[in-house]
C-alpha cells in the first residue's frame, strides 16, 4: 500500500515536472517574442524621427523657393490680382 502512494506521488510529481517544463519553454518563448517587439518598436521610432528630419528639411526648402519666388515676381512686377498683397 505504501509502495503504491509513493508511485502515484511520483506519477503526479512527474506531471507537474512535465506542466512546468512546458510552461517555462511558453514563458521564454513569449520573452523572445516581447523582446523582439520592443527592437521594432524602437527601430520604428527612429524610422520615425528620420522622416520627421526629411520633412523638416523639405519644408526648409520650400520655404527658400518660396523667398526666391517672391522675390523673382517682384523684380518682374509680376503678381496675381486674385492674391492680396
Amino acid at each position: 500500500m505504501a509502495d503504491e502512494a509513493e508511485n502515484l506521488v511520483l506519477h503526479y510529481l512527474r506531471r507537474i515536472d512535465a506542466k512546468v517544463d512546458g510552461i517555462d519553454r511558453k514563458v521564454t518563448d513569449l520573452t523572445e517574442r516581447v523582446s523582439s517587439l520592443e527592437k521594432q518598436t524602437a527601430a520604428g521610432r527612429v524610422d520615425f524621427a528620420d522622416l520627421r528630419a526629411d520633412f523638416v528639411r523639405i519644408e526648409h526648402r520650400l520655404d527658400g523657393f518660396e523667398k526666391r519666388l517672391e522675390r523673382i515676381e517682384r523684380r518682374l512686377d509680376l503678381h496675381d490680382p486674385a492674391v492680396p498683397g
